[in-house]
């Protein structure tokens, strides 16, 4: 999934020999803004985008926490360090530590430019894109995006918010966070409890509460939003109890947390990495000890991807099960709007991901011992495989066919179904709800991509942040047709809407309906529609069938 976590900070003077200072799209020459924080005075520059000639005002790598290093890796971030005088804020942060061939080839496959990534522990850094003729206390909506990246890649440096706040006069922060082991070791004890990468996020939006009047923006006006990993993290932030007050509107992109995977204790898989890195499991504390000597690359470059790593039930920012959460209404009952693509296993995720059966579908036989692998860990019993192969596959063994169905399968119950889910159990808080199915295939991927690829997993996000019209050192979309610069403006103008008043309908839109009982829904393309009961067939089977067989097969193993 194209998704990940977060990490820490120091002085951007520090990073400045491996970061990569802004230089394209600037305003005029000299212009320098700047902010007095609660923590010190930042200078920032300034950046144009195309279509219009309203200026940004960008600050880049401001630290919202201390570098996570030392004996603060595996602990909770720490608020950062004032300063005096004056700190530098035109240079991108170091990327926190990952394998950085999975980001060049993101960016070669979908046609991105970045800034060069070089990684650092000290990576909690967010950068912050404000209209440069709104007056400091305009007020304005606050939208701070979550990188993806399946929890161990991703970068702040991915995404330019100048577009959306040219456009649409809000404020963008884009945060960072820790990624992998760094982010997310537990030893399911006091010793490191994990969801040190949710933490990181809670310490950014606690930041923003404190410092973003400061930059225009109105903290009482604060909107998450991700994609994949980084929508699972928003997700999560609306059950968490850590959160609360922290914002007021989010916005899911391809990903929710009520999957059985994604929280889970995570004692057993501190075993294996004791194993692993040759440490003394005699206790937690010991076992923490040896894992902080260890350097930066030693664990970054271990093959974990089969260790169980991922955001822990700590009994603290995650009390509960995300299920028993949304089931007991103990969530923040803020405007939510959710969203899926139609394809979102058609390429993005299989050729980032490491299981195998993803990236070559190959026949039934294939496609069956992928499925055995998955199923068990999403708590369904091997005994209803047959069922569930018959329901997607039917009884064809053309290749198309069988690839075709089998990534449907994985696009349901791994997003579309616990996305329509999550909308269900929201809705009944009586919070303004809202859901979409996104469909148009990016003409930039004409060539990258094989023809069968529909909306692929994250194609929206180009759009969603204007893409077609950034001028910088980023890019994404940036060989958009007409057509598809028409698509983002409207994009961007539902996004800003929902964020300003929590309903993303406005002048020359097409009315987009909250999602009630009649389960209606945007279909977002070139052009926009409203449709009723997203996968109405498969929905019903997933959430009535399914559940009746699951409790028949446990209740005969009972009997047993």
């Amino acid at each position: 999934m194209a998704s990940a976590p977060w990490s820490a900070l120091f002085w951007v003077a520090a990073i400045s020999t491996v970061g990569f200072r802004i230089i394209e799209g600037k305003g005029p020459e000299g212009a320098h803004p700047e902010v007095a924080t609660k923590y010190g005075r930042l200078r920032g520059t300034q950046a144009s985008v195309k279509g219009t000639e309203r200026l940004v005002n960008v600050f880049l790598g401001i630290a919202f926490a201390k570098p996570p290093t030392g004996s603060l890796r595996f602990s909770s971030p720490q608020p950062p360090e004032p300063w005096d005088g004056v700190r530098d804020a035109t240079t991108y942060p170091a990327v926190c530590p990952q394998d950085l061939d999975i980001l060049k080839g993101i960016q070669k496959r979908w046609k991105e430019k970045h800034p060069p990534f070089q990684s650092s522990e000290d990576c909690l850094y967010l950068n912050i894109y404000t209209p440069a003729d709104s007056p400091k206390a305009s007020k304005l909506p606050v939208m701070v995006w979550i990188h993806g990246g399946n929890m161990i890649f991703g970068a702040a440096s991915r995404f330019d918010g100048s577009a959306l706040a040219a456009y649409e006069d809000v404020v963008v922060v884009i945060l960072q966070y820790r990624l992998g082991i760094l982010g997310f070791f537990s030893t399911g004890d006091e010793s490191a409890r994990g969801n040190w990468a949710l933490l990181d996020q809670v310490a950014a939006l606690q930041w923003i509460q404190e410092n973003i009047g400061a930059f225009g923006g109105d903290p009482e006006l604060v909107t998450l939003f991700g994609v994949s990993a980084g929508s699972m993290s928003a997700s999560a932030h609306v059950m968490s109890p850590l959160s609360k007050g922290l914002f007021h509107r989010a916005i899911l992109e391809s990903g929710v947390s009520q999957l059985p995977i994604i929280f889970q204790n995570r004692s057993k898989s501190a075993e294996k990495i004791a194993r692993i890195f040759g440490c003394e499991m005699t206790t937690s504390a010991a076992l923490v000890h040896c894992l902080r000597q260890k350097s930066e690359q030693e664990l970054i470059h271990a093959d974990l991807s089969r260790q169980g790593l991922g955001p822990a039930l700590d009994g603290v920012f995650m009390p509960k099960t995300p299920e028993e959460i949304l089931a007991g209404r103990e969530v923040s009952a803020v405007p939510l709007m959710v969203g899926v693509t139609n394809h979102e296993f058609g390429w993005n995720s299989r050729v980032t991901g490491t299981l195998e059966g993803f990236k070559d579908v190959g026949d039934r036989d294939r496609i069956r011992t992928t499925s055995e692998a998955i199923l068990p860990v999403l708590g369904i019993p091997l005994e209803l495989l047959p069922m569930v192969l018959d329901e997607y596959l039917g009884d064809t063994n053309d290749l198309d066919e069988l690839r075709d169905g089998f990534l449907d399968l994985i696009g349901d119950v791994f997003i579309v179904i616990p996305s329509i889910k999550t909308l269900r159990y929201h809705r009944e808080t009586g919070a303004p709800t809202y859901f979409f199915e996104y469909q148009h295939r990016p003409s930039l991927y004409h060539d990258t991509k094989p023809d069968y690829v529909k909306a692929d997993h994250a194609d929206e996000v180009g759009f969603v942040f204007g893409g077609p019209f950034l001028t910088g050192a980023i890019r994404l979309h940036g060989d958009a047709t007409e057509e598809e610069k028409v698509l983002s403006r409207t994009m961007m103008k539902y996004w800003a809407n929902f964020a300003r008043s929590g309903n993303p309908n406005g002048e020359g839109l097409v009315e987009w309906p909250a999602y009630n009982t009649q389960e209606q829904y945007l279909e977002i393309n070139l052009k926009q529609k409203v449709s009723m009961k997203l996968k109405e067939k498969k929905v019903e089977f997933w959430l009535k069938t399914v559940p009746e067989k699951v409790d028949e097969v446990r209740r005969k193993h009972t009997e047993l």
